[in-house]
């Protein structure tokens, strides 16, 4: 297996491995991470599709892409996806799966034209004051201190960073500033989380810097997750004859483990309450989902709270008892075993009364009717004290959903903190109550929010302790690699599997990104997997992201006037000066 860039490699098409269609494929869950390993397996590996099972402990398949409707509840998102012109293994797969809404088309040609014809961007990132004073300068606000701080974790190595805080490399002065409000809602980051995976995140995302406070630099599909991503997948799987398993909880592998080789030699299950398995030999491959965002995940409804589920988690659970069988399949209590930490709620809001959407226009600038974008991301109230956000992605949101519906995805980082209109932590909230709480933010009139939360909308809150899991602080190790050294017929996929290119996770490409290498080392696929996009090394990105870190303000060159026109003089005579030109970090005069 090897990186690679470029049309050539992108385009090729590799040969059938010697073999493969006498070999068995299983995969544990079904999540993106599974359903993409799967086709990789059919179309790059060649694999018929009949080899090949799907082993879901729930009734649906899609993991954390979700998107459905409960019965009497509401619609129910736990999460969305923000995705970007760059993830390069997501767009490489689904180039390949037919679109499930234009004959001829491809998902990626589908997801393409519609983010052509209807761009997105927000008109207003942040509000304060119940909605009326708006948040849209654009400015960072980064001190010159916080500034350097930046720069210093940029240019860190992995080594410096690893088991560190965020709040540990970077001070006060970032943590006050509007880089950090847009940063950590955006990307759910806490103070206590990864100052490596953050840095990770600098270097992955460097090129969108300047798209932060306005969420140009995102794309997102025209339903939810799983009726735009996940059933266009499931059904090119299905027609290619991948068996599901439902209702299906692995509870263990076993594993022959000797010097030099590393062996996959049993999953055990319970199969509709009955205990089952099946042997693996050294040509049956097993790649195995370990840990999960949404474990334990509990909806609540209008009238009663979610509830915070801290019993036995079935897939920590699983990751645990493998864990314990060699050091190489990676530490899960450093992520799985920190709930206050790694925990937030959201709640889908179905909008019932007419009122309602005349707030979310106020706000958004823009019709929620229209079938276009409407917030363009997510919305914070900056003086919420639950620091809640909120979002209305392109309507219908759900195919079946009612023409004068709108479906608004509210979520908040500080769960345990009492609320500004509901005197209650989020966690201790009914749907009707978060409600309330987002009303008030919008700018509906006190006396007007009873009765349009208790009427005007149905909403599903839903608790998640392990949403963040991924974000705690870490070391090399504690993430087993996709393919440990010496494994000769098993894997590790999804979140909590180690990539060995500079991704970061908590993306829809990280899920396809770690069973592509899984599916091309086991099986030797003679092709290259595309490396991350390398923007930490265009200058061009690293000039364009340090004018828009300083907010505009030109580098002050110290000394007399004399010598900074010397100075000058020189830099002009090159490229450097024209670049520094061109990203307005020294003056044209």
């Amino acid at each position: 297996m090897y990186y690679s860039s470029g049309n050539y490699e992108a385009f090729a098409r590799p040969r059938k491995p010697k073999g493969v269609e006498e070999k068995r494929a299983w995969f544990v869950g079904s999540g993106l991470a599974a359903l993409s390993g799967a086709a990789f397996l059919i179309r790059d590996g060649h694999m018929p599709g009949n080899r090949i099972t799907i082993l879901e402990q729930l009734k649906l398949p899609g993991g954390a892409l979700d998107g459905l409707k409960e019965p009497e509840k509401g619609f129910v998102i736990r999460g969305g996806r923000e995705m970007e012109d760059h993830f390069e293994c997501l767009w490489d797969l689904y180039r390949s799966i037919p679109s499930l809404e234009i004959e001829g088309a491809s998902v990626l040609d589908e997801f393409y034209w519609l983010n052509k014809d209807d761009p997105n961007y927000s008109l207003q990132r942040a509000t304060m004051k119940q909605g009326e004073d708006a948040h849209t300068d654009g400015l960072f606000t980064l001190s010159e201190q916080a500034q350097k701080e930046i720069i210093k974790l940029f240019l860190a190595t992995r080594e410096e960073m690893e088991n560190k805080r965020i709040n540990e490399v970077l001070g006060q002065d970032f943590l006050d500033s509007n880089f950090w409000l847009y940063w950590r809602t955006m990307f759910a980051f806490e103070e206590w989380h990864s100052a490596l995976e953050m840095k990770l995140y600098l270097h992955r995302f460097i090129h969108h810097i300047g798209g932060l406070p306005d969420f140009s630099a995102l794309k997102f599909t025209k339903y939810n997750q799983y009726e735009s991503l996940v059933l266009p997948l499931v059904n090119w799987l299905q027609e290619r004859g991948v068996m599901f398993q439902y209702g299906t909880e692995v509870t263990d592998v076993d594993f022959d483990i000797k010097p030099g080789r590393k062996q996959a030699t049993h999953i055990h299950w319970i199969k509709n309450g009955v205990a089952g398995g099946v042997d693996l030999g050294p040509e049956d491959l097993v790649f195995m989902t370990i840990g999960s965002l949404t474990e334990n995940s509990d909806n609540g409804d209008h009238q009663t709270p979610a509830k915070l589920n801290e019993g036995p988690a079935p897939a920590w659970d699983l990751w645990r008892r493998i864990a314990a069988k060699d050091p190489a399949f990676g530490r899960p209590d450093v992520f799985g075993a920190h709930i206050p930490e790694t925990k937030w709620e959201s709640a889908t809001v179905t909008t019932l009364d007419g009122r309602i959407p005349q707030y979310i226009q106020k706000i958004a600038k823009r019709d929620p009717f229209s079938g276009k974008v409407v917030t363009g991301g997510i919305v914070t109230a900056k003086d919420s004290s639950w620091l809640l956000s909120w979002t209305v992605n392109r309507q219908p949101h759900f195919k079946q959903q009612p023409k004068d519906q709108i479906v608004v995805w509210v979520y908040a980082l500080f769960v345990d903190t009492p609320g500004d209109y509901v005197k209650k932590s989020m966690q201790d909230c009914t749907g009707e109550e978060i409600t309330q709480e987002w009303l008030y933010h919008m700018g509906v009139p006190v006396e007007d929010i009873p009765t349009l939360a208790a009427t005007g909308a149905k909403t599903v809150p839903v608790m998640m302790p392990y949403i963040t899991a991924f974000f705690m602080p870490r070391q090399a190790g504690d993430r087993p690699d996709v393919v440990p050294k010496d494994a000769v017929n098993f894997a590790f996929i999804g979140q909590f599997a180690e990539s060995k290119e500079r991704d970061c996770i908590f993306t829809t490409e990280y899920s396809v990104r770690t069973p592509m290498e899984a599916v091309y080392t086991l099986l030797n696929i003679e092709r290259g997997i595309p490396e991350v996009f390398n923007s930490t090394y265009d200058i061009r990105s690293l000039l364009a992201a340090t004018g828009r870190l300083r907010d505009g303000k030109e580098i002050d060159i110290p000394g007399p006037a004399f010598l900074r026109s010397l100075l000058m003089k020189k830099l002009d005579s090159t490229q450097i000066g024209a670049l520094l030109r061109e990203f307005q970090l020294i003056s044209g005069d």
